[in-house]
């Protein structure tokens, strides 16, 4: 079920070129460099993806510099065959020695630098304690723009995940749902986006009924039954790129009350997708979502965001959120997913990632959103 025809892989040029402009970012933002750890921030930008550990491994990226990554010595060949690696120099430390009096010496004794969000608090106290002239601040605080806008190579890949996660919705609508727990249909969803290209699946949510009024409900033991309302929310890696989509089905006819309340969470859906368009704020997706709710009055009942930046990770910054004043711009990828959540009764949520474009917003996902049935 995978696509014969995977993207080229990013190059050497690729990562340089994304590593310069994160330290050019830095420098405008006011900052005397990057700092990054393990993780999606550190993938983004090399290519290269350790596991986290108690070993340092720390990326220093430097106005007008070379970067520099800092590996434990015996992880030193795997960084050496990231596709990154011939952009940076390595410095590698052995178990023997202090890893921080590596990093020191590349730092600014008195500077202020951005680092990973994910970076272990021992990291940074062993860097301070050598350097306490510095200060560090979250990269989402203050270089949230690092990796949201992407380049026609990232979108082939959210497309092709998107895609891969609107063929999982085709096929799941043809597995039976009464009498199975949802752990079963959640399995069901996890297959389908493994059989159709994705190499991992960060979240298979199936909220049946009641559990359906929990947003981030955790697929259980409940049996679906005959007459529930069921939240499925699923996605995950594909390419090394994200996906995520919600759609709310039904088991068997609604109710009058159940098809309205679908009604709504659609018609929010797509206002909020309508809002988008480069220059708008983030927020403006947020209220445009939900103002549709609390005219027909569910507006209490919308109780998280409307949606969240998508990229190396399916949750990242932009924020589409009241307060967010941040502007969209073109290449931006971020999921609209309002909802209704009517605690003991069921919910209803209906997600799509949209990218902007250079005129408005273009959906990454393509599956009916009317509410279907079920058997």
């Amino acid at each position: 079920m995978t696509s014969p025809n995977p993207p080229e892989p990013f190059t050497a040029d690729v990562y340089r070129a994304r590593m310069a402009r994160a330290a050019d970012s830095a420098a405008e933002a006011g900052l005397a460099g990057v700092l990054v750890a393990p993780g999606p921030d550190l993938v983004h930008l090399t290519g290269y993806q350790p596991v986290s550990t108690e070993r340092l491994t720390l990326l220093v990226l430097t106005p007008g510099q070379e970067p520099v990554l800092v590996v434990p010595a015996l992880e030193a060949p795997d960084a050496e065959a990231a596709i990154g690696a011939p952009a940076l120099s390595l410095r590698d430390w052995t178990d023997a020695r202090n890893p921080y009096e590596v990093a020191a010496p590349l730092l600014d004794a008195a500077g202020r630098y951005g680092i990973s969000d994910n970076a272990w608090a021992m990291h940074l106290l062993g860097l301070q304690q050598l350097l306490p002239g510095t200060s560090y601040a979250s990269l989402t605080q203050v270089l949230p723009m690092l990796r949201a806008v992407k380049d026609a190579a990232e979108l082939e890949r959210l497309a092709a995940a998107g895609a891969a996660a609107d063929a999982t919705y085709e096929e799941i609508l043809k597995v039976p749902f009464a009498g199975r727990r949802e752990t079963e249909v959640s399995a069901d969803l996890a297959a389908l986006l493994i059989g159709f290209g994705h190499s991992q699946v960060d979240f298979a949510i199936v909220g049946s009924g009641p559990n359906g009024a929990n947003p981030h409900h955790e697929a259980g033991d409940r049996v679906i039954a005959h007459g529930d309302m069921v939240v499925l929310d699923f996605g995950g890696l594909r390419y090394g790129y994200g996906s995520d989509t919600s759609r709310t089905v039904h088991v068997g006819e609604p109710t009058a009350e159940e098809q309205r309340v679908h009604d709504v969470v659609r018609e929010a859906q797509a206002a909020g997708c309508a809002a988008v368009r480069p220059g708008a704020a983030c927020q403006d997706v947020d209220r445009a979502a939900r103002a549709v709710i609390t005219e027909f009055g569910y507006g209490d009942r919308f109780i998280h965001r409307t949606g969240h930046g998508i990229g190396v990770t399916t949750h990242e910054p932009p924020y589409m959120i009241e307060g967010e004043e941040q502007p969209l711009v073109p290449g931006m990828c971020f999921s609209v997913e309002p909802g209704i959540y009517l605690p003991g009764r069921f919910g209803v949520r209906i997600e799509d990632i949209v990218t902007v474009t250079d005129d408005g917003g273009r959906r990454l996902n393509s599956t009916a959103r009317e509410l279907a049935i079920v058997g």
